[in-house]
C-alpha cells in the first residue's frame, strides 16, 4: 500500500470529541497525523472522520468488495464493519476468505466478522456449514473483528450448546459479538444480552429500541434498501448517542451510486439534531465498539479523515484513508483488481409443472409482504383454483411464490405472496437471504418456471420476464455478485427495477423485497426452499388452511 509521505489539510476542523470546530492545519506523515495546529487559513471546507458503515453485507451490493470501496468513498465512507454472511452460506470459510483477501487489495477498511449462522436455520438448504470450529479458526484470525450477527436467538435463549460454542469462542478471543433479535422484549431480551451479545440492528419500532438500549445494548440505524428504520428510531439519538451507529445492513448498487452513510447524517442534521452528536454515532462509536483500526482525527491515528463542503448535506470533496488521497473531487483513485470468481450453482433446469400444488382447500395462507420492512404478516386468503391447481390471481393481489434449491436437485416449495402487484409475466433471484436458493413471484406457473430456469441457466442473478421481453443481471460470483463495477451493474440493476415495476409492482425495491421472503429468521411468515415456515413458532406451517 502506497502512502502520501507527506501531506498537509487546511480547513475548519471538526474535532467530534472535544465538541467544537477550528481554523487549523493537520499535518500528515506515512499515514498519520503527526500534528493538529489552530491557525486561520482560506479554506472554509471542513475536516473530519470519514463515516463508518456499522453492519453491513458487501454482497447485497452485488459488487465484490474491491469495487464496492470505489463507490464508497465517494460518499465519505473509510470503513466498514462486514457480515460475509451471505458468501459464507454459498461458499463456507472459502467464501469468507475470499471477500477478506479481495477487500485487501484496495486502501479501504473492510472489517469482517465471523458469520455465526451458516446456515442460519437447520430448516433450510444452504451450500455450505460453518460450525463452531471453523467459528473458533475465524476468529483466531486477526483481519476477522468480531463474531458476526447471531439471528438463531431461539437457540441462544433455549440454551443450544453448538450456538453457546460459538459464542464462547468470541469471548475467548475478546472479540465482540453483534445481535439480530427482531421484536425480542422482557426475559428473552434479557437472556440473549446476558449471553454476552451487545448490539443490535433489527429494532423497527422506537419501543424496541429503547428497551434494549436501557438494558445496555447498541443500537444500531438501519437504513437499507428495503428495510428502513431510520424514521422510527432517529428520535432516540439526541440522549443515546453515545450507544447508537448507523448502517445500511443491504445496499442495492443503484442506491450506493446515490448515498451511503452521509445521507443519514444529512438526515438527521436536517431534522435539528446537534451536528456533534450525529458525527459521534455516525464516525466515532463503530470504531471505539469494534476496536477498529480507523483513525479518528486525533494527533497519532491513523490519517482517515473526509474533507466535505458543508456540515448540513456532507458532500464529500475528498477521502483519505491511511493518508492516501482514494477519493479527489468526484473521482475515485481506487483502482480496478483481478479476481477469481467463485460459484456452487448445481441445480437442473425446471418444468412448469414442478410448480403445480395441488389442493380442494379453499383457504391459504399467505405472505404479506410489507414495503420497506423485513417482516411480514401472515394472513388469511382465499384460494384461486384451476383443474385443481392453487394458481395466482391478479386482481386479488395474491401471487405464487416460489424458493428453488440451487445446490441439488429437488422439488421447488411453494407458496403465496400479496403486495407485489404484478400484472403479467415474473421476477425472480438468487440473492435469497440467507441461504441463497433462487426466489422467484409471478403471475402464472408459465411464468415463474421461466424465471428460474433464466437464473439456472445463468448460474445466479436476477431477472425478470413476460411473454414478449426477458432481462437478467448476471451475478456469477457465488451467484450474488458481479465481476463488472458499480456503474455498470447499477444501471443494470436500474433497468431490471424498472421492468419489475412496468410489471406492476408498487414496491420501492421489489427485488430487495423479494430476496427477504426466504429469511426465516425474520417474522411472521416466510417461504424456504424445505416450505412455508412460520418465523414466531420457528417451525414449519401448512400452505392449505
Amino acid at each position: 500500500m502506497k502512502f502520501v509521505s507527506k501531506k498537509v489539510l487546511k480547513g475548519n476542523i471538526v474535532d467530534i470529541q472535544d465538541r467544537r470546530i477550528f481554523k487549523g492545519e493537520i499535518h500528515i506523515a506515512d499515514g498519520k497525523i503527526k500534528s493538529i495546529i489552530e491557525k486561520d487559513c482560506e479554506e472554509n471546507h471542513y475536516i473530519l472522520p470519514g463515516f463508518v458503515d456499522a453492519h453491513i453485507h458487501i454482497e447485497s451490493s452485488m459488487l465484490v468488495p474491491s469495487e464496492f470501496a470505489k463507490i464508497a468513498v465517494k460518499h465519505g465512507t473509510v470503513a466498514t464493519v462486514s457480515d460475509p454472511h451471505e458468501i459464507a452460506n454459498v461458499l463456507g470459510v472459502k467464501g469468507v476468505e475470499f471477500m477478506i483477501e479481495n477487500g485487501k487489495k484496495t486502501p479501504f477498511k473492510f472489517n469482517f466478522g465471523a458469520p455465526s449462522c451458516v446456515p442460519a436455520t437447520p430448516f433450510e438448504s444452504a451450500g455450505a456449514i460453518i460450525d463452531s470450529d471453523d467459528i473458533k479458526h475465524l476468529l483466531s484470525h486477526p483481519d476477522i473483528k468480531y463474531l458476526a450477527e447471531m439471528m438463531n436467538y431461539p437457540c441462544v435463549i433455549n440454551d443450544d450448546a453448538e450456538v453457546h460454542k460459538k459464542i464462547e469462542w468470541a469471548k475467548h478471543f475478546d472479540k465482540p459479538i453483534d445481535g439480530h433479535a427482531p421484536g425480542l422484549r422482557g426475559d428473552d431480551l434479557d437472556k440473549y444480552i446476558s449471553a454476552g451479545i451487545s448490539t443490535d440492528h433489527e429494532c423497527f419500532t422506537n419501543d424496541e429500541a429503547l428497551e434494549k438500549l436501557q438494558k445496555g445494548m447498541k443500537v444500531i440505524i438501519r437504513e437499507g434498501s428495503a428495510a428502513k428504520n431510520f424514521d422510527a428510531l432517529i428520535d432516540l439519538l439526541p440522549e443515546h448517542y453515545e450507544n447508537m451507529m448507523l448502517c445500511s445492513d443491504d445496499k442495492h448498487p443503484d442506491d450506493l451510486l446515490l448515498g451511503h452513510i452521509n445521507q443519514l447524517a444529512e438526515r438527521a442534521v436536517a431534522k435539528g439534531m446537534d451536528v456533534f452528536k450525529v458525527l459521534h454515532v455516525a464516525c466515532v462509536n463503530p470504531v471505539k465498539h469494534y476496536n477498529l483500526d480507523v483513525g479518528l482525527l486525533q494527533v497519532g491515528d491513523e490519517a482517515d479523515c473526509i474533507v466535505v463542503q458543508d456540515l448540513k448535506a456532507f458532500k464529500t470533496l475528498q477521502t483519505y484513508i491511511n493518508g492516501e488521497l482514494v477519493f479527489d473531487n468526484g473521482v475515485s483513485k481506487i483502482k480496478h483488481v483481478d479476481f477469481e470468481i467463485l460459484n456452487n450453482f448445481n441445480t437442473k433446469k425446471k418444468n412448469v409443472s414442478d410448480f403445480r400444488f395441488e389442493t380442494n382447500k379453499f383457504k391459504i395462507r399467505v405472505i404479506e409482504c410489507l414495503d420497506g420492512e423485513l417482516v411480514t404478516n401472515e394472513i388469511i386468503e382465499n384460494a384461486t383454483i384451476e383443474n385443481g391447481n392453487l394458481i395466482s390471481n391478479t386482481e386479488t393481489d395474491i401471487l405464487k411464490m416460489t424458493v428453488v434449491n440451487r445446490y441439488e436437485n429437488a422439488e421447488p416449495s411453494v407458496a403465496f405472496i400479496k403486495n407485489f402487484g404484478l400484472k403479467e409475466g415474473a421476477i425472480a433471484s438468487s440473492v435469497g437471504h440467507d441461504s441463497h436458493n433462487i426466489i422467484a413471484v409471478g403471475v402464472s406457473d408459465k411464468a415463474i418456471c421461466k424465471a428460474v430456469n433464466l437464473l439456472i441457466e445463468n448460474k445466479g442473478g436476477i431477472c425478470a420476464v413476460s411473454d414478449k421481453d426477458e432481462k437478467v443481471v448476471p451475478l456469477p460470483v457465488a451467484g450474488i455478485m458481479s465481476d463488472q463495477n458499480a456503474k455498470t451493474i447499477g444501471k443494470a440493476y436500474a433497468e431490471l427495477d424498472k421492468m419489475a415495476k412496468d410489471l406492476g409492482s408498487k414496491l420501492h425495491a421489489p427485488y430487495m423485497s423479494l430476496s427477504f421472503m426466504a429469511l426465516l429468521v425474520i417474522p411472521s411468515l416466510k417461504l424456504g426452499d424445505k416450505g412455508l415456515f412460520d418465523g414466531n413458532s420457528f417451525q414449519f406451517t401448512d400452505l392449505e388452511v
